[in-house]
C-alpha cells in the first residue's frame, strides 16, 4: 500500500495534540455509555413463568439451574440449528473473545451458551473449536426456549444475548440485544477499533484505497482462516 492510503505522518507535538482533541471525545462517549448503562440497568423487568428444561453436561436441567446458585445470568444465544454440521461462524468468533467466567462469578453472574442442537452436535464442535475450558452450553432442543426468547423465528436461528436475574426461586428476564448489540461481547471487534484500517469493512468511514470487505463477510472460525 503506497503513502497517500496511510493517514497523515506529522511530528510528535502535532500527533500529541490530535490525539488529545480525539480523547476528549473519547471521554465523552465513554461517560454517554455509562449513563446508558445506568438507564439499562433501570430496566423494567418480566418474570419468567413457564418451566423450561434444557440439556447440560450432566443431563436434563430447569432454567433456574443455569445460574448455578448465583443472582444473575447471562445467555448467550448461540446459533447452532439441530440440522446444520457446524456452530454459525460469527457466534464462534464471540465465544474466542469471551473472558474467563472466573471474573463474572466474582460479581454473582453466569454465563452460559444456549443452542438448539442436540447435545452431541455441541460437545463435537467444542471439540473442533478446542473450548475445552469453555463456558457452559446448553442444548434447548426439547425446549421452547429458543422460541420464546426470539432465538429462533420462523425466518431462522438469531444470534442474541439475554440477561435473567433470579430473587429466590423467580425469575425474571432484564435485558435482550441482538444483531450488532452482541459486539459489546466480543472484544476483537474492540481491538480492530483501535487501529488505522479498523474493522476493515464498507460501512466504516476511511480514505479511499483502504483495505474493506462487505460486513462480517470476512469472519471465519479460528480454524479456517488462510492466514
Amino acid at each position: 500500500m503506497t503513502r497517500k492510503n496511510l493517514p497523515d505522518v506529522v511530528s510528535s507535538d502535532e500527533w500529541r495534540v490530535a490525539l488529545d482533541q480525539l480523547l476528549i471525545k473519547e471521554k465523552e462517549l465513554t461517560r454517554a455509555r455509562d449513563a446508558l448503562s445506568a438507564e439499562r440497568r433501570k430496566l423494567p423487568m418480566v418474570k419468567v413463568t413457564k418451566q423450561y428444561t434444557l440439556e447440560g453436561e450432566h443431563g436434563k436441567t430447569a432454567l433456574i439451574d443455569l445460574f448455578e446458585g448465583r443472582r444473575q445470568l447471562i445467555v448467550y444465544h448461540f446459533m447452532f440449528a439441530p440440522d446444520w454440521d457446524a456452530g454459525c461462524g460469527g457466534c464462534s468468533w464471540v465465544i474466542d473473545a469471551m473472558t474467563h467466567p472466573a471474573h463474572l462469578h466474582a460479581r454473582d453472574t453466569s454465563l452460559v451458551l444456549v443452542s438448539r442442537a442436540p447435545r452431541e452436535k455441541l460437545e463435537q464442535y467444542r471439540s473442533r473449536m478446542g473450548w475445552t475450558t469453555s463456558l457452559p452450553w446448553y442444548s434447548s432442543y426439547d425446549s421452547d426456549f429458543n422460541f420464546d426468547f426470539g432465538a429462533t423465528t420462523d425466518k431462522g436461528e438469531r444470534h442474541g444475548v439475554s440477561v435473567f436475574i433470579r430473587d429466590g426461586n423467580d425469575i425474571y428476564r432484564s435485558y435482550y440485544s441482538g444483531a450488532r448489540g452482541v459486539e459489546y461481547l466480543g472484544s476483537l471487534w474492540t481491538y480492530l477499533d483501535l487501529t488505522p484500517f479498523g474493522r476493515q469493512e464498507t460501512w466504516e468511514d476511511s480514505p479511499e484505497g483502504w483495505p474493506q470487505t462487505e460486513p462480517y463477510a470476512w469472519i471465519r472460525r479460528h480454524d479456517e482462516y488462510d492466514v
